[in-house]
């Protein structure tokens, strides 16, 4: 039976997700940027951090283990340093409220670094970063999550799958943009294989004993995923750790209360901002000759540009989403949520 489908407008998905995200305990100012991104990622193809995230957002809010009225602030800053308070708030909305100062601040003195601390995130970063790339700077930035993830051959979830991106301004073209997870795959994709009924790929996790599997239940029930690249992975993992919990107070991946627990997220986001004409004037005739010889060398495509190719399709037939998932969304929008 082929499942049926929608297609709507970016604009009547965000304003959706905002509606839904309001019902649940979110403030309509704070839902926007939240909204945005997991829209965003249904317009590029991206399902796996779409409105398939939805409902961790309402537990979440639910459980009040995220504040959905939450005002970030600025709690310290030293030279090109901004440390933000989310105040357990999402991180899409501190960013939003200071993403302007900060870029500010590396068109002034070359660099930026933006720590965002008591928060919450739970997407996709590139939403976060891509808009920065485009108006010309560099920007690496990362995320901690909770405890998914075992390394350095453990049996036991440790840190987070620690997601990180990095994106770069180009000349007439839309910006270089990566982001992954440390782990082999994201727990989006696990959560999908789950929901879809079928099994991850060989080495993406463990079961409960360390065993490896391909179930996502298995995964999902106690087990743990395990990094790409092995100890490599590994590392990239703990250092995204550091950057984002231990830069931001936020806490690590082992330290996260369970969302039922009530307690609010005090995760951490880590970003780094450059202006890299500041560095090199010539920095966008060097980019440009870079990208040309991977593309001479054989590169048949380059991170971003499936989600590129899908964005136009979207913007001319519209975002297509699964019709019952789609049905739920509106479902959802119009009903009150229990609150604890």
């Amino acid at each position: 039976m082929v499942k049926s489908t929608v297609r709507v407008s970016i604009d009547q998905l965000q304003n959706l997700i905002v509606a839904v995200l309001v019902r649940a305990g979110m403030a309509p100012e704070n839902a926007a940027p939240v909204a945005h991104s997991l829209a965003v990622c249904e317009q590029d193809g991206v399902k796996t951090h779409g409105i398939l995230r939805i409902d961790g957002f309402i537990d979440l809010l639910k459980s009040q283990s995220a504040n959905g009225t939450a005002h970030p602030e600025l709690a310290r800053q030293a030279g090109s340093i901004l440390s933000i308070d989310a105040h357990g708030g999402f991180a899409q909305v501190a960013l939003a409220a200071f993403r302007d100062e900060a870029m500010a601040i590396a068109r002034s003195t070359g660099v930026a670094i933006m720590t965002i601390g008591n928060s919450h995130h739970s997407a996709a970063i590139w939403p976060d970063i891509e808009p920065i790339a485009a108006d010309g700077f560099i920007v690496f930035s990362c995320v901690s999550s909770r405890k998914r993830m075992t390394v350095w051959g453990g049996h036991s979830p440790v840190v987070g799958t620690n997601a990180m991106a990095f994106a770069v301004p180009r000349v007439d073209e839309n910006p270089f943009v990566w982001d992954q997870s440390t782990s082999l795959i994201s727990y989006g994709e696990v959560l999908l294989a789950a929901r879809t009924g079928r099994d991850v790929q060989e080495g993406a996790g463990c079961d409960v004993q360390g065993k490896p599997t391909t179930s996502p239940q298995e995964i999902l029930d106690g087990g743990a995923l395990l990094p790409f690249g092995g100890a490599k992975g590994a590392a990239l993992a703990v250092m995204v750790d550091i950057l984002a919990a231990g830069l931001s107070g936020g806490s690590f991946g082992f330290e996260y209360s369970p969302p039922s627990s009530g307690t609010p997220s005090r995760g951490g986001q880590f970003l780094l901002i450059i202006d890299p004409l500041v560095a090199n004037p010539t920095f966008d005739t060097r980019v440009s000759m870079l990208f040309d010889a991977l593309r001479d060398a054989g590169a048949d495509r380059l991170p971003g540009d499936r989600r590129y190719q899908a964005r136009e399709i979207s913007r001319v037939q519209g975002i297509e989403v699964d019709g019952e998932s789609y049905e739920r969304l509106r479902e959802l929008a119009q009903q009150q949520m229990p609150r604890k």
